[in-house]
């Protein structure tokens, strides 16, 4: 086959019943695609028979491959290890469940073509349950707010890039990291299309909270000061308030303006308080902290098991 001009990594986790209407689709829409596409898909530690069936599948409109991870290590490790062994110059991700329609592949490719390094693919409407759709709202204002001041309104679901940003990504294999916000930081020149969603069709989505939680967690202590500065900010008015309070009780004292009582019940609201924000602290500066040590010890973002070609 032609050296590809473009790689689609596709990471997935138990997607057995998702990959014959994915592989048929892709199939389908590269069959007559301008430039030649290779297509990486990145098993992420699945315990289904989605590694066995697409080994067993035959590729006629686009090169094939599979990485199959050791173990599961999150959608972005294996959304990294997919682009580290893509040949194309060109690269985009898309998941297994064809909520992204294909056609962004084709959308995506013409607007690079107007000079830019990187396009973000911005949700227009996609059919979620309501609390992803908080989610997702609430995590985009946090991130413009706090960490990257360009990043879309709508958030980005899934990023197309050049070789320029490539070698930069594989060059950088952050740990506990954001692939889309450690490009976003780098100043590449962008811009966003607005793409309608699928709904997923089969199967339920793995993007958990806990998972959610994590991308938010690392997201804002990846790429922002705010943390930190916020906890300095709430010692500073705590401690303002402490002795402004002081300084009240001994003024009511010395001039004997009104009796003061004090007791245990306010001794202990005023310690519980105190304890509270000082836990909190301690755990900002502790997320900080252990991922400088995770980073220090050099452990592998992810580990690939096997490589292997599926033409």
């Amino acid at each position: 086959m032609q050296q590809p001009e473009i790689s689609v990594v596709i990471p997935f986790l138990n997607e057995e019943e998702n990959l014959p209407e994915l592989t048929n689709a892709l199939e389908e829409y590269l069959k007559t695609f301008p430039v030649p596409v290779e297509v990486i898909f990145v098993d992420d530690g699945s315990t289904d028979g989605s590694v066995a069936w697409l080994r067993q599948k035959k590729f006629s409109s686009f090169a094939a491959k599979i990485v199959v991870l050791s173990k599961n290590y999150g959608s972005h490790p294996a959304v990294r290890a997919g682009f580290q062994h893509a040949t194309a110059p060109n690269c985009i991700w898309l998941g297994a469940d064809l909520q992204e329609p294909l056609e962004i592949i084709g959308k995506a490719y013409e607007k690079m073509k107007e000079g830019y390094d990187l396009i973000c693919i911005q949700k227009n409407s996609v059919k979620v349950s309501k609390s992803e759709e908080c989610f997702s709202r609430i995590y985009s204002n946090l991130i413009r707010k706090y960490a990257i001041p360009g990043y879309p309104r709508k958030g980005v679901n899934t990023i197309f890039f050049n070789e320029k940003v490539k070698n930069q990504l594989n060059q950088n294999v952050e740990l506990n990291s954001s692939v889309v916000l450690q490009v976003l930081n780098q100043g590449f020149r962008k811009a966003v299309i607005n793409v309608d969603y699928n709904e997923r069709k089969h199967g339920e989505s793995k993007w958990s909270f806990r998972k959610k939680l994590k991308l938010l967690i690392d997201s804002i202590v990846s790429f922002s000061f705010f943390p930190i500065r916020l906890v300095s900010l709430i010692g500073i008015l705590f401690a303002f308030a402490g002795f402004l309070t002081a300084l009240y009780l001994i003024i009511l004292k010395i001039f004997q303006i009104k009796e003061v009582t004090l007791g245990w019940p306010s001794l202990i609201s005023v310690l519980m308080i105190g304890f509270g924000i000082t836990n909190i602290s301690l755990g900002v500066i502790a997320e900080y902290l252990w991922r400088t040590l995770d980073s220090s010890r050099k452990r592998p973002v992810y580990i690939i098991d096997s490589i292997e070609n599926l033409n």
